[in-house]
């Protein structure tokens, strides 16, 4: 299949995680993470967090994300979310089932919630009536391609500290976000009161695997007992934690992110350069959302492929990966030369 601008996903494995891959396969080595590929990857996390975060791996993101969240609620909670966020759109029934709990959405113009926002809907607390606000839970970067600033971030954490709720950051493409920003990955999470994080590694050049990041260890003392019980357990363990040891080693996330912001910012400028596309959000990550023309659209799909958004409006998302180039846009802005003519 060619290269396409559907997602980060359809993107293979970046070489240097597949070398990584291939050293970890050589012989014997213990299951379950008691491998020295773990022991290490869990240091690397250490070094980025903090001596006293709690790390486990699991296969992808629906899991970091379920069973994050399932550390920090009951079934008679209720979480807080945008209405694009993942576990309420792309994940199916996932955190209904695993969860028990209630999403409260908030509708988002821009893939992001606020804290006003969320003060409207923490209601009738300590009544056995409702379901019980436990949870916030944002993106970084959003489902829109945007990205939170730390003192959003912190504003957002202060609000739940107040209403003795935990903060969720579901960081499917949080590399992307880290170099949006030009912080380190702590200042934005740990430090702006994240509680809990999915570090993601499958959109950056992966194969398969994520991380959950305890920053607050009290939350994590079952948690071994809620990754069994989810099936999220790998018995070969170091074939996730090779491909983390690779990610973060030589600075290969930050490249590979940084690659792919820097196309979505190339595209951006070439459909700005057609009056009949209009760019709908601020190109912050690696996503690019606009309208095109509805006539064009399909023939557009044909050569260059990518997903509609929202297609009453007629607005696509485009995604670059680490392995997106620069001829591959000019040939797309070339085509859609060609179609509005």
């Amino acid at each position: 299949m060619k290269r396409t601008f559907a997602s980060d996903n359809y993107a293979g494995v970046h070489p240097e995680v597949m070398q990584a891959l291939l050293d970890a396969n050589q012989g014997h080595a213990a299951s379950y993470g008691n491998d020295d590929h773990t022991t290490k990857a869990i240091e690397k996390f250490k070094g980025l967090f903090g001596d006293d975060v709690e790390v486990f791996f699991a296969y992808n993101g629906t899991a970091a994300n379920v069973l994050g969240l399932s550390a920090l609620t009951r079934s008679y909670n209720s979480i807080i979310c945008s209405d694009l966020a993942h576990i309420n759109v792309d994940e199916s029934t996932a955190p209904e089932k695993f969860l028990g709990c209630k999403l409260i959405t908030i509708k988002t113009a821009d893939g992001k919630i606020y804290p006003t926002e969320i003060e409207e809907r923490i209601q009738r607390v300590d009544d056995q009536h409702h379901p019980q606000v436990k949870g916030i839970s944002i993106s970084q970067s959003t489902e829109y391609g945007t990205v939170y600033t730390r003192k959003q971030i912190e504003a957002l954490s202060a609000i739940a500290k107040k209403h003795n709720l935990y903060l969720h950051m579901d960081g499917s493409r949080i590399s992307n976000a880290c170099v949006s920003l030009g912080e380190s990955f702590r200042s934005f999470t740990r430090d702006a009161g994240v509680d809990v994080l999915s570090f993601g590694g499958t959109k950056n050049g992966m194969m398969f695997g994520e991380a959950i990041v305890f920053f607050n260890s009290a939350t994590a003392v079952d948690f071994k007992f809620i990754r069994k019980q989810g099936m999220q357990l790998h018995s070969k363990m170091r074939f996730i934690s090779s491909q983390f040891n690779a990610l973060l080693s030589n600075d290969l996330w930050k490249r590979n992110a940084q690659h792919s912001n820097n196309m979505a910012r190339f595209l951006a400028e070439e459909l700005r350069k057609f009056s009949q596309v209009e760019i709908t959000q601020s190109v912050d990550a690696n996503g690019v959302f606009a309208k095109f023309p509805p006539e064009i659209i399909p023939k557009l799909q044909d050569e260059h492929f990518f997903y509609m958004w929202t297609d009453k409006i007629f607005e696509a998302r485009l995604m670059c990966a680490f392995d997106t180039t620069e001829d591959e846009i000019r040939n797309f802005g070339n085509r859609l030369r060609e179609l509005l003519r």
